[in-house]
């Protein structure tokens, strides 16, 4: 979802999020910002990754029809990409609706000097991987390494499957200097940091963020 800031200038750091609610209403929720800062001055927006029930509804917070006045509070977080890294190389480790900040982070990254890299994105089924299509387009043109995977048994993917491990981020780990941003279900943000000090990763260089 993309909300018109109407010219109204809104600076914030890669990673963050926002309160949103309908106007005037006490009920609010909190979304990661799932653009990078200067794709959102540019545009006039932000773009949130929101979740949405069987029945395309978002709950009682939040109308997603068109032309929907919203109030937004923040930006808040600190799980955010530094200003300016001295590191070249970035991984970025999501599960699920994790994707949305280091989506914007991964967008930031690409403007700043770097050598590689790279995003692996775990999800329950095929169809529950959000902005797909851009980033295999990613990929196909070598600014990103990818790798997509899934958790569930299902008959319509042929890609990876099952948990994260470590024969998973070894490839994409370039060197004790990654940094390395990991953000998703308890779990995951749990368990990622443990493999990645085993491969090397010094536990400074790894940003975690626990996301439903």
């Amino acid at each position: 979802m993309r909300i018109d800031l109407e010219g109204v200038t809104f600076p914030y750091l890669a990673g963050q999020a926002v309160y949103v609610g309908l106007h005037g209403q006490d009920r609010r929720r909190p979304y990661s910002i799932a653009a990078a800062p200067e794709e959102s001055a540019r545009d006039s927006s932000l773009e949130l990754l929101i979740g949405v029930d069987a029945d395309g509804r978002a709950g009682p917070h939040l109308d997603l029809e068109p032309g929907s006045l919203l109030d937004i509070d923040g930006p808040i977080g600190r799980f955010t990409f530094p200003p300016a890294p001295e590191e070249r190389r970035f991984l970025f480790i999501a599960g699920g609706t994790g994707i949305s900040p280091l989506r914007a982070m991964l967008h930031h990254a690409l403007t700043v000097p770097h050598d590689e890299i790279g995003l692996l994105y775990s999800a329950r089924t095929p169809s529950e991987f959000a902005y797909e299509k851009e980033l295999r387009s990613l990929a196909a043109s070598r600014q990103i390494e990818l790798e997509l995977r899934v958790t569930r048994e299902v008959d319509e993917w042929s890609g990876t499957r099952g948990r994260i491990g470590r024969t998973d981020l070894e490839p994409l780990v370039h060197g004790q200097a990654t940094l390395c941003f990991v953000c998703g279900p308890p779990a995951l943000v749990q368990e990622i940091p443990q493999i990645l000090g085993d491969l090397g990763v010094p536990r400074e260089r790894v940003k975690t963020e626990e996301w439903g």
